[in-house]
Protein backbone atom coordinates (compact mmCIF):
# COMPACT_ATOMS: atom_id res chain seq x y z
CA UNK A 1 0.00 0.00 0.00
CA UNK A 2 1.39 3.40 -0.68
CA UNK A 3 2.21 5.96 1.48
CA UNK A 4 0.85 9.22 1.41
CA UNK A 5 2.57 12.57 2.28
CA UNK A 6 1.05 15.57 2.61
CA UNK A 7 3.14 18.37 1.74
CA UNK A 8 1.83 21.25 3.61
CA UNK A 9 2.72 25.01 5.56
CA UNK A 10 -0.17 27.61 5.69
CA UNK A 11 2.33 30.10 4.71
CA UNK A 12 2.96 30.70 1.00
CA UNK A 13 6.00 31.08 -0.54
CA UNK A 14 7.90 28.70 1.55
CA UNK A 15 8.52 25.79 -1.29
CA UNK A 16 5.21 23.49 -1.43
CA UNK A 17 4.90 23.20 -4.41
CA UNK A 18 8.14 23.34 -5.87
CA UNK A 19 8.60 20.65 -3.01
CA UNK A 20 5.79 18.38 -4.36
CA UNK A 21 7.06 18.25 -7.91
CA UNK A 22 10.52 17.66 -7.32
CA UNK A 23 10.00 15.07 -4.60
CA UNK A 24 7.89 13.17 -6.66
CA UNK A 25 10.10 12.95 -9.59
CA UNK A 26 13.08 12.52 -7.40
CA UNK A 27 11.33 9.15 -6.38
CA UNK A 28 10.32 8.46 -9.64
CA UNK A 29 13.81 8.25 -11.33
CA UNK A 30 14.53 6.07 -8.26
CA UNK A 31 12.46 3.95 -9.47
CA UNK A 32 9.45 4.58 -7.04
CA UNK A 33 6.16 4.62 -8.69
CA UNK A 34 4.63 7.68 -7.50
CA UNK A 35 0.96 9.98 -8.06
CA UNK A 36 1.07 13.62 -7.11
CA UNK A 37 -2.20 14.93 -6.01
CA UNK A 38 -2.53 18.47 -6.48
CA UNK A 39 -4.60 19.94 -3.79
CA UNK A 40 -4.07 23.58 -4.62
CA UNK A 41 -6.22 26.23 -6.00
CA UNK A 42 -3.67 27.69 -7.56
CA UNK A 43 -2.69 24.72 -9.76
CA UNK A 44 0.86 25.22 -9.79
CA UNK A 45 1.69 21.67 -9.73
CA UNK A 46 -0.15 20.65 -12.45
CA UNK A 47 1.01 23.21 -14.63
CA UNK A 48 4.53 22.97 -13.37
CA UNK A 49 4.17 19.30 -14.73
CA UNK A 50 3.20 20.23 -18.08
CA UNK A 51 -0.29 19.91 -18.26
CA UNK A 52 -2.60 22.94 -19.37
CA UNK A 53 -4.77 23.85 -16.30
CA UNK A 54 -8.03 24.98 -18.68
CA UNK A 55 -7.79 21.67 -20.02
CA UNK A 56 -8.18 19.74 -16.97
CA UNK A 57 -12.17 18.11 -16.44
CA UNK A 58 -11.24 15.36 -14.19
CA UNK A 59 -9.42 16.28 -11.32
CA UNK A 60 -9.11 16.85 -7.70
CA UNK A 61 -12.33 18.84 -7.69
CA UNK A 62 -14.32 16.45 -9.23
CA UNK A 63 -12.42 13.76 -6.87
CA UNK A 64 -13.69 15.76 -3.93
CA UNK A 65 -17.39 16.30 -4.66
CA UNK A 66 -17.57 12.60 -5.43
CA UNK A 67 -18.52 13.01 -9.39
CA UNK A 68 -15.36 11.45 -10.73
CA UNK A 69 -13.40 8.21 -9.20
CA UNK A 70 -9.50 8.73 -8.66
CA UNK A 71 -8.50 6.28 -11.98
CA UNK A 72 -10.37 8.57 -14.20
CA UNK A 73 -9.11 11.81 -12.89
CA UNK A 74 -4.95 10.51 -13.35
CA UNK A 75 -2.63 11.65 -15.83
CA UNK A 76 0.68 10.54 -16.93
CA UNK A 77 3.31 12.89 -16.72
CA UNK A 78 6.50 13.39 -18.44
CA UNK A 79 8.14 12.68 -15.57
CA UNK A 80 9.36 9.03 -14.96
CA UNK A 81 6.89 6.86 -12.63
CA UNK A 82 4.75 9.95 -12.24
CA UNK A 83 1.38 9.93 -12.54
CA UNK A 84 -1.04 13.33 -11.18
CA UNK A 85 -4.54 14.13 -10.38
CA UNK A 86 -4.35 17.60 -11.67
CA UNK A 87 -6.12 20.84 -10.06
CA UNK A 88 -8.09 23.71 -11.68
CA UNK A 89 -8.98 26.84 -10.44
CA UNK A 90 -12.41 25.36 -9.73
CA UNK A 91 -11.09 23.80 -6.67
CA UNK A 92 -10.87 26.82 -5.15
CA UNK A 93 -14.86 26.45 -4.55
CA UNK A 94 -14.99 23.13 -2.55
CA UNK A 95 -14.55 24.28 0.83
CA UNK A 96 -18.15 26.04 0.52
CA UNK A 97 -19.72 23.08 -1.55
CA UNK A 98 -18.73 20.53 1.42
CA UNK A 99 -19.34 22.69 4.26
CA UNK A 100 -22.66 20.93 5.26
CA UNK A 101 -21.52 17.30 4.19
CA UNK A 102 -21.25 14.33 6.74
CA UNK A 103 -17.94 13.24 6.95
CA UNK A 104 -16.35 15.96 4.82
CA UNK A 105 -12.71 16.00 6.12
CA UNK A 106 -12.46 12.19 4.83
CA UNK A 107 -13.77 12.67 0.80
CA UNK A 108 -9.79 12.55 -0.38
CA UNK A 109 -9.29 9.92 1.82
CA UNK A 110 -12.40 7.63 0.79
CA UNK A 111 -11.50 8.81 -3.16
CA UNK A 112 -8.09 8.11 -3.21
CA UNK A 113 -8.54 4.11 -1.36
CA UNK A 114 -9.34 2.14 -4.56
CA UNK A 115 -5.37 3.33 -5.85
CA UNK A 116 -3.38 3.50 -3.21
CA UNK A 117 -1.94 -0.21 -3.86
CA UNK A 118 -1.20 0.90 -7.11
CA UNK A 119 1.59 3.24 -5.89
CA UNK A 120 4.53 2.79 -3.98
CA UNK A 121 4.34 7.10 -3.08
CA UNK A 122 1.13 9.20 -2.95
CA UNK A 123 2.18 12.68 -2.81
CA UNK A 124 -0.20 15.55 -1.76
CA UNK A 125 0.42 19.59 -2.85
CA UNK A 126 -1.41 21.34 -0.08
CA UNK A 127 -2.97 25.00 -0.27
CA UNK A 128 -1.09 27.91 1.74
CA UNK A 129 -3.97 27.42 4.24
CA UNK A 130 -5.58 25.54 6.85
CA UNK A 131 -9.05 25.35 5.10
CA UNK A 132 -11.54 22.13 4.25
CA UNK A 133 -9.00 20.89 1.63
CA UNK A 134 -5.63 20.98 3.55
CA UNK A 135 -7.61 19.18 6.30
CA UNK A 136 -9.08 16.43 4.12
CA UNK A 137 -5.34 16.29 2.88
CA UNK A 138 -4.06 15.83 6.28
CA UNK A 139 -6.98 13.42 7.41
CA UNK A 140 -5.97 11.35 4.13
CA UNK A 141 -2.59 11.46 4.70
CA UNK A 142 0.29 8.96 6.38
CA UNK A 143 2.61 11.76 7.32
CA UNK A 144 3.16 15.12 6.66
CA UNK A 145 6.39 17.29 5.36
CA UNK A 146 6.66 20.81 6.91
CA UNK A 147 8.97 22.92 4.04
CA UNK A 148 10.43 25.83 6.39
CA UNK A 149 12.11 28.63 4.50
CA UNK A 150 15.66 30.17 5.56
CA UNK A 151 13.84 34.01 5.99
CA UNK A 152 13.25 35.90 8.68
CA UNK A 153 9.48 34.91 9.34
CA UNK A 154 10.48 30.90 9.21
CA UNK A 155 8.72 30.08 12.51
CA UNK A 156 5.83 32.78 11.88
CA UNK A 157 2.51 30.45 11.93
CA UNK A 158 4.24 27.15 12.72
CA UNK A 159 2.79 26.66 16.11
CA UNK A 160 -0.81 27.24 14.88
CA UNK A 161 -0.17 24.32 12.09
CA UNK A 162 1.16 21.91 14.31
CA UNK A 163 -1.55 22.53 16.87
CA UNK A 164 -3.89 21.71 13.61
CA UNK A 165 -1.51 18.42 13.32
CA UNK A 166 -2.28 17.51 17.15
CA UNK A 167 -5.73 18.15 16.28
CA UNK A 168 -6.18 15.87 13.51
CA UNK A 169 -3.99 13.31 14.68
CA UNK A 170 -6.36 13.21 17.71
CA UNK A 171 -9.63 13.75 15.63
CA UNK A 172 -9.46 12.58 11.98
CA UNK A 173 -6.52 10.18 11.45
CA UNK A 174 -4.54 8.81 14.82
CA UNK A 175 -1.93 7.44 12.40
CA UNK A 176 -0.73 10.51 11.09
CA UNK A 177 3.37 11.35 11.37
CA UNK A 178 5.61 13.96 10.50
CA UNK A 179 7.73 12.75 7.90
CA UNK A 180 9.60 15.74 8.60
CA UNK A 181 10.58 19.37 8.38
CA UNK A 182 12.40 20.21 5.48
CA UNK A 183 14.29 23.81 5.31
CA UNK A 184 14.60 25.36 2.14
CA UNK A 185 15.47 28.40 0.33
CA UNK A 186 19.27 27.99 1.98
CA UNK A 187 21.74 30.85 1.15
CA UNK A 188 25.09 29.44 3.01
CA UNK A 189 26.68 33.03 2.54
CA UNK A 190 23.63 35.03 4.27
CA UNK A 191 23.84 34.81 8.26
CA UNK A 192 20.23 34.77 8.81
CA UNK A 193 19.90 31.73 6.90
CA UNK A 194 22.32 29.57 9.22
CA UNK A 195 20.89 31.35 11.86
CA UNK A 196 17.14 30.08 10.95
CA UNK A 197 19.06 26.07 10.30
CA UNK A 198 20.40 26.41 13.78
CA UNK A 199 17.41 27.62 15.36
CA UNK A 200 15.23 25.05 13.69
CA UNK A 201 17.44 22.28 14.63
CA UNK A 202 17.35 23.69 18.40
CA UNK A 203 13.62 23.50 18.60
CA UNK A 204 12.83 20.26 16.65
CA UNK A 205 16.10 18.11 16.99
CA UNK A 206 16.02 14.81 14.94
CA UNK A 207 12.19 15.96 13.47
CA UNK A 208 14.53 17.97 10.95
CA UNK A 209 15.88 16.67 7.76
CA UNK A 210 19.49 16.51 7.15
CA UNK A 211 18.90 17.89 3.49
CA UNK A 212 18.49 21.32 3.39
CA UNK A 213 17.00 22.71 0.08
CA UNK A 214 19.85 25.64 -1.13
CA UNK A 215 18.41 28.56 -3.16
CA UNK A 216 19.21 28.27 -6.73
CA UNK A 217 17.98 29.67 -10.08
CA UNK A 218 17.30 26.79 -11.96
CA UNK A 219 14.45 25.85 -9.68
CA UNK A 220 12.95 28.93 -10.15
CA UNK A 221 13.03 28.10 -14.04
CA UNK A 222 12.30 25.20 -14.25
CA UNK A 223 8.23 25.63 -13.45
CA UNK A 224 8.03 27.93 -16.53
CA UNK A 225 8.96 24.77 -18.54
CA UNK A 226 6.67 22.27 -17.51
CA UNK A 227 9.34 20.18 -15.80
CA UNK A 228 10.63 19.10 -13.01
CA UNK A 229 14.48 20.37 -11.96
CA UNK A 230 15.56 16.74 -13.02
CA UNK A 231 14.56 17.03 -16.62
CA UNK A 232 15.73 20.29 -16.61
CA UNK A 233 18.34 20.21 -15.21
CA UNK A 234 19.56 17.15 -13.67
CA UNK A 235 23.18 18.54 -12.54
CA UNK A 236 22.04 21.57 -10.66
CA UNK A 237 22.19 21.43 -6.78
CA UNK A 238 18.28 21.37 -6.88
CA UNK A 239 18.25 18.78 -8.59
CA UNK A 240 20.75 16.85 -6.37
CA UNK A 241 19.03 18.17 -3.38
CA UNK A 242 16.12 16.92 -4.26
CA UNK A 243 17.67 13.33 -5.14
CA UNK A 244 19.07 13.32 -1.60
CA UNK A 245 16.02 13.87 -0.21
CA UNK A 246 14.44 11.69 -1.71
CA UNK A 247 17.21 9.42 -0.61
CA UNK A 248 16.39 10.21 2.77
CA UNK A 249 12.44 9.44 3.03
CA UNK A 250 13.26 6.18 1.18
CA UNK A 251 16.15 5.47 3.91
CA UNK A 252 14.05 5.92 6.66
CA UNK A 253 11.10 4.54 5.50
CA UNK A 254 12.97 1.03 4.72
CA UNK A 255 14.54 1.65 8.26
CA UNK A 256 11.26 2.39 10.16
CA UNK A 257 9.36 0.12 8.12
CA UNK A 258 5.55 -0.14 9.50
CA UNK A 259 6.60 0.04 12.96
CA UNK A 260 7.98 3.28 13.02
CA UNK A 261 7.40 5.83 15.90
CA UNK A 262 5.34 8.72 15.00
CA UNK A 263 7.80 12.02 15.54
CA UNK A 264 6.10 13.95 18.89
CA UNK A 265 5.08 17.24 18.85
CA UNK A 266 6.65 19.37 22.15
Amino acid sequence: MGKIIAIANQKGGVGKTTTTINLAAALGVLEQKVLLIDADPQANATSGLGIDVESVTDGTYQLLEHTTSARKAILKTNSPNVDIIPAHIDLVAIEIELVDKDHREYMLKQAIREVQDDYDYIVIDCAPSLGLITLNALTAADAVIIPIQCEYYALEGLGKLLNTIKSVQKVHNPELDIEGLLLTMYDSRLRLSNQVVAEVKKHFHNMVFKTIIQRNIRLGEAPSYGESIIAYDATSRGAVNYINLAHEILKKNVNNGESSKKASIR
